[in-house]
């Protein structure tokens, strides 16, 4: 059994070792864009159910009936 490290085999460990990091490192970039849309959404939906919760959502119907009304 050799016990001698060749030094090209530690290089292409290296090489596919970076490969495999900047791979990951754009996996990972895209799931932050997702992540930031998605919470942005979520925003979103509390607002809307904050607003409805309060009653500050403007009745379209209600207001075409009163100014029929009028």
């Amino acid at each position: 059994m050799s016990k001698l490290i060749h030094i090209t085999d530690i290089l292409e460990t290296k090489l596919r070792k970076e490969k495999e990091l900047e791979y990951y490192q754009k996996e990972l970039e895209k799931l932050q864009e997702k992540m930031f849309f998605l919470k942005k959404d979520i925003d979103i939906t509390n607002l809307i159910i904050d607003m409805i919760e309060q009653e500050k959502v403007y009745d379209v119907k209600q207001n075409m009936i009163g100014k029929s009304n009028e």
